[in-house]
Formats: C-alpha cells, sequence, structure tokens
C-alpha cells in the first residue's frame, strides 16, 4: 500500500484524494487551519497536527521513511516552495507533487525540488480548449466521468511484447472497449513531463512508455491485464 502525505486541505486537494482507492492508498492530511483539519476528519480522512515548517514534525509523520509521495496543495505558493524544500532535503527520492497560482512559482518549484507541477488554470484553459476544439472528447469525458464515483487515475507501462507497442494513440481506443479515458502518456526516456494526449493523438507509442488513464477499477484491471498480454492484438 503507498502511503499518501496531503499538506493543505481545499477544494482541489479534496477532489484529487477523494478518487483515490483507500485500499491502495494510506492518506493523511495535514492542514495549518484547525476549521479545515475538522472537516478533512469529517470526510473521513486521517489527519496529522504538526507544523509543516519543523523538520522533525515533517520526519514524526513518516517524511523521509514511509511516505511515498507528497501533495504539496497550500493556498500559497510560498508555503508550496518552502515545504517542497523541506521534504526533498529529508528524501531524494520522495514524489513530490505540487500545485501553482502563479506561473512565475513553477520554476521556483521544480528548483525546490518538486516533481510534478499541476497548474489548475491550465487544466482549466485545456479543457476549454476541448469544448471548442474537439467537442467529440469534452462530450464523451463529460458522459464517462462526471456522475460516477468509482473513478480512479492510473498509470499502465507499456511492457516489451505488448500488442501495444508500434501503435498509434489514435488506435487504442479506449472509450469503447473499455470505457476508460486516456489523460495523457509520460515518456520517461525523455523526462517525467506529462503530455495530455490532445497535444498526442497521432504519437507512435514505445516500450517504456506510461499511459495515465481515468475510469473505473475493474476496467483498469481489465485493460493492464490485456496491454500485458502480447497476443492481445488492436
Amino acid at each position: 500500500m503507498k502511503t499518501i502525505a496531503v499538506f493543505g486541505y481545499n477544494r482541489l486537494s479534496f477532489e484529487a484524494i477523494s478518487r483515490l482507492d483507500k485500499e491502495l492508498f494510506q492518506i493523511t492530511v495535514i492542514d495549518h487551519d484547525p476549521a479545515k483539519a475538522t472537516l478533512a476528519r469529517e470526510n473521513g480522512f486521517e489527519t496529522a497536527n504538526i507544523d509543516f515548517r519543523s523538520d522533525d514534525d515533517l520526519k514524526l509523520i513518516g517524511i523521509g521513511a514511509h511516505i511515498d509521495t507528497l501533495f504539496c496543495f497550500f493556498d500559497t505558493d510560498s508555503e508550496n516552495v518552502f515545504l517542497t524544500l523541506s521534504a526533498r532535503a529529508l528524501d531524494k527520492e520522495l514524489n513530490i507533487v505540487a500545485i501553482v497560482d502563479s506561473p512565475e512559482s513553477a520554476e521556483k518549484l521544480l528548483a525546490a525540488g518538486a516533481n510534478k507541477i499541476i497548474d489548475p488554470y491550465e487544466i482549466c484553459g485545456r479543457k476549454i480548449h476541448d469544448m471548442l476544439k474537439r467537442p467529440d472528447i469534452h462530450d464523451l469525458f463529460d458522459h464517462t466521468v462526471f456522475g460516477r464515483h468509482d473513478l480512479h487515475l492510473a498509470e499502465v507501462a507499456i511492457p516489451e511484447n505488448s500488442y501495444l507497442e508500434n501503435a498509434h494513440v489514435a488506435q487504442l481506443q479506449l472509450s469503447s472497449q473499455y470505457n476508460l479515458i486516456l489523460i495523457g502518456i509520460v515518456n520517461k526516456q525523455v523526462s517525467e513531463q506529462l503530455h495530455f494526449v490532445v497535444e498526442e493523438f497521432d504519437r507512435r507509442l514505445s516500450v517504456g512508455d506510461i499511459l495515465v488513464i481515468l475510469g473505473p477499477s475493474r476496467e483498469i484491471r481489465a485493460f493492464k491485464k490485456d496491454v500485458e498480454n502480447e497476443f492481445c492484438k488492436i
């Protein structure tokens, strides 16, 4: 089971962690606002009362030990930068995901040691772009995603001898075959950056590529099984 520490309880962090499978992830929420911490407990999340500015307190909850992933979801960029710096100093291998409010702070967060940056405004902009340029994809997303509560994000790596090797993204047909949505692709041989599917629609897939998908856990398991089966064909 992977362990996640979430700093900052707000609408964005709630939406992110409420969709994670609690059988696969152990989640601890930390917020310096007592009212927000109370709300997190009322919503069923484990909480911890610590000072994120204290290295000893960070160690106390498992940073540098058993925590696998850190979400820096504070409302201010300065707090997220400070937390990222402190956590990275304690654990060089920690996976750190941070939100950014100001585009100018993105470089600071990356320099501080964040693995991935989430810009909510960029995501909203892409959604508007899809509504205008790709209404078919936008309608599919709305019909498949909204109204469901059993949705999960998953990463599926393409192994050797997979039927997806050398296939084009446009051939996947995840929505019709698995009721899944392809969010984007990570080519770890190049970088850790997620390339959204809108940018990669004609891309040829390679061994080692990581597909980031969204959908029900049962469909995700079925897709993973087929990806690992070299005899399955598109």
